[in-house]
């Protein structure tokens, strides 16, 4: 068999594609176009005679084309060694996994990652996701999630990169860039998900269908996958969910006509878990045969699925002439191409003897602690509350967050050590040192979900309150703890079942009583700082009124602890800026920075009878603990041609005595043209470290990319002669502005 063309590593993978692909009979084709998920080797009701067979079983005869949800060395070599050596052609898996903010090293989950505003850092964290991933033989990441996420309570808000299509396309990047690198033996394949508008999912209730414009698909949910496109990812993954009427996954202008003859895909799509068996489910296709033709019409190559797949009616599907076997061809051949194209062919074994070294690497984590320290949003510090004051030796350290270490990691994480997880307390007390008295008092419970979430049956840690637990006790130990310190940093947040898939929420408030429990440490008079442990906007009006600190540290990982701790004591400024806006209260989501001017806009902040609608904090908010000016805006010509580029300069000035990083954010607003457009898109940015004192030239080019839009009048992208406002500054409510002319 090592002499047929698909054999020799010395052809062009094309040739050898079309050389197996010759070999494979329908059936075949139709089992290199199917995913399982592998839990395990046979089940007790599997056992009967007349049961199903396995997916070892189904391996073995060449059934699948790829697994996932693998992820130790030795299973992935045996079940690997079971389709290479028992199957026909020897035609090697492709497993994926679930790799959303780490493999081994847990970093912050990816709203956080967002909040850095640093492609840079993105990319270097996929780098050691990839390289410990590979390790054990995984070959794909289902990651990154790049839906615009602008609701709070949708639970996958957290694997988001927020709610700016500008943002996302760079994180979307960056993330892709980082996973698969050049595609050698330490990368991985991305997944950019889910194609296309999950995030507009109604009332924020994961799962349900979604309604979204064409102006708003076209200029806000569509423009990251393009990125991820332009970036070279080898896999997009489509979305369960209806989008306009039609499911995602069965959709072949989403996933034909946009994704590849207007972006120029040329990877893989796979499905969602069941969503081609969905399909029959949602009421679109008839039954599961009608489900694998119209997704494979649709342009989806690749089911992933739990047990009895819609694909493998494909060949009834090709014989009844609702698919074509051409059209299945493709499929198996996109598919084909990726194992070529990552080596598995000639080299499918992962080195065991290598997976210690690769996983424990300490490099590994100490990449997790930086990106910990630079994705923190320090979202207010009034009268220099933080960093906290070195003659600080007593500090209470309060709430139930603060010691976990399975919350500290967030959710969507399989494979971590959770004994290696460094906590708020034990970052505070390692920085603080031995002459200090670091005090923890654990609080009141947080209360459990009502429905379950179905990750905590997959979890090897999932902490709870005891359910004996004494509220009042533990409030006045809480109060009695914070009476008796020269400070009292009390961690308050979710835990991390409490926001993710099959998380979503009716509320923002925080769970419980520790909104009770913070305003009881308030009223002792001890000077309190918030650290807030979240992956949503929470409510913080009470907070941000009364408490004089509160710093966003998100889910920070693995090392987040000994980042907190040196966020807090001043060794590094917080950097972050939001990737959301933070609304007030529930009432007011959705809230975004993009809206349009509308009628009466100077009431815009008064649309609410009983409270302001403006945002608590705005969108790309984040304070420092240093400070920073703006001046000296100007453009390398007043009015550009259309198609034509002006760049954008500003001085930025650290006018403090704290070297701190800005991150400086350009929008525009377009006066009038063939559509109004909103008042503020974010069209730049650059993070840079200023040292104290010093002043930095930044620049931004503003041409056609940037001032195109698409159109509901025409259905088309369009650039209008029009005057552009530009604004530059810290957040979206920049002042610092100028006039560019456009025509």
């Amino acid at each position: 068999m090592t002499d047929l063309p698909y054999r020799n590593p010395a052809l062009p993978v094309a040739e050898r594609v079309e050389d197996l692909l010759s070999r494979l009979s329908l059936a075949e084709k139709a089992g290199q176009v199917t995913q399982y998920f592998y839990f395990g080797g046979s089940d007790d009701e599997l056992d009967a005679a007349d049961a199903p067979p396995t997916v070892d079983q189904i391996v073995a005869a060449g059934g699948a084309g790829s697994l996932l949800f693998v992820r130790e060395v030795a299973t992935t070599n045996e079940l690997q060694r079971l389709a290479v050596q028992s199957s026909r052609h020897g035609i090697p898996l492709i497993f994926g996994f679930d790799v959303i903010h780490g493999f081994r090293t847990i970093f912050p989950v990816p709203i956080a990652q967002a909040a850095s505003w640093d492609p840079a850092l993105i990319e270097a964290g996929e780098r050691v996701a990839a390289r410990e991933a590979r390790a054990v033989g995984i070959h794909w990441s289902f990651a990154p999630m790049i839906d615009i996420s602008r609701d709070p309570r949708w639970g996958r808000i957290i694997e988001s990169a927020g709610e700016d299509p500008t943002l996302a396309m760079a994180v979307a990047a960056a993330h892709v860039r980082g996973f698969q690198g050049d595609l050698g033996p330490e990368n991985v394949l991305a997944g950019p998900k889910h194609l296309a508008g999950y995030g507009a999912a109604r009332g924020g209730r994961d799962y349900e269908d979604s309604e979204i414009s064409d102006s708003e698909l076209w200029n806000v949910y569509l423009p990251p996958f393009r990125a991820a496109v332009e970036a070279g990812a080898a896999n997009i993954m489509s979305a369960y969910m209806d989008l306009n009427g039609v499911p995602a996954s069965g959709n072949k202008w989403l996933l034909t006509d946009v994704l590849r003859d207007t972006f120029g895909f040329t990877g893989f799509v796979v499905s969602d878990a069941n969503a081609v068996r969905s399909l029959h489910t949602q009421h679109f296709a008839r039954d599961l045969t009608d489900a694998a033709a119209r997704a494979m019409n649709a342009g989806l190559d690749l089911e992933m699925v739990m047990r009895d797949p819609a694909y493998a009616h494909l060949p009834e599907a090709v014989e009844l002439g609702l698919v074509s076997e051409a059209t299945v061809d493709e499929a198996v051949r996109r598919v084909l191409t990726a194992k070529f194209a990552l080596g598995i062919f000639d080299n499918p074994y992962a080195d065991e003897a290598a997976v210690d070294a690769v996983l424990n690497d300490p490099a590994h984590r100490d990449q997790a602690r930086v990106a910990a320290e630079r994705t923190a949003v320090l979202l207010k510090n009034d009268g220099g509350a933080l960093p906290l004051p070195a003659d600080a030796t007593r500090i209470a350290v309060i709430g139930q967050l603060a010691a976990s270490q399975r919350d500290t990691l967030g959710p969507w994480v399989f494979d971590y050590d959770v004994s290696e997880t460094v906590t708020i307390l034990d970052g505070i007390r390692a920085r603080a040192g031995a002459g200090a008295q670091v005090s923890y008092a654990a609080g009141v419970g947080i209360p459990e979900r009502r429905y379950q979430s179905m990750f905590d049956t997959m979890d090897s840690v999932v902490e709870r309150t005891a359910p004996d637990h004494d509220d009042e006790a533990a409030l006045a130990a809480a109060v009695e703890a914070a009476s008796n310190a020269d400070v009292a940093v009390v961690v308050i947040g979710q835990r991390q079942n409490q926001i993710g898939e099959k998380a979503s929420s009716d509320t923002l408030d925080l769970p419980g009583r520790q909104l009770e429990q913070l305003q009881a440490v308030v009223a002792t008079g001890t000077p309190t700082v918030a650290v807030l442990m979240s992956g949503r906007p929470l409510d913080l009006r009470w907070a941000d009124e009364n408490v004089p600190a509160i710093l966003q540290v998100w889910y920070p990982g693995t090392r987040g602890g000994d980042a907190v701790a040196a966020l807090l004591f001043g060794d590094v400024s917080p950097g972050g800026k939001l990737p959301v806006t933070w609304p007030r209260h529930v009432g007011q989501v959705p809230v975004i920075h993009a809206h349009y001017r509308t009628f009466q806009p100077a009431e815009a902040g008064q649309r609410y009878w009983a409270e302001p609608s403006t945002p608590l904090y705005p969108f790309g908010h984040g304070l420092s603990y240093a400070s920073f000016s703006y001046d000296n805006l100007r453009l390398s010509a007043d009015s550009v041609a259309l198609g034509g580029t002006v760049q954008v300069s500003v001085e930025v000035t650290n006018t403090s005595g704290v070297d701190a990083d800005e991150v400086a954010q350009l929008y525009i607003h377009q006066r009038w043209g063939l559509s109004s457009r909103p008042l503020r898109e974010l069209k730049g940015f650059e993070r840079v470290t200023i040292a104290a004192g010093a002043t930095t030239t930044i620049s931004f080019d503003l041409g056609p990319d940037q001032l195109r839009y698409w159109s509901a009048v025409n259905r088309d992208w369009v650039q209008d002669a029009t005057e552009i406002e530009i604004y530059v500054g810290g957040d979206s409510t920049a002042e610092l502005s100028t006039v560019l002319t456009v025509g």
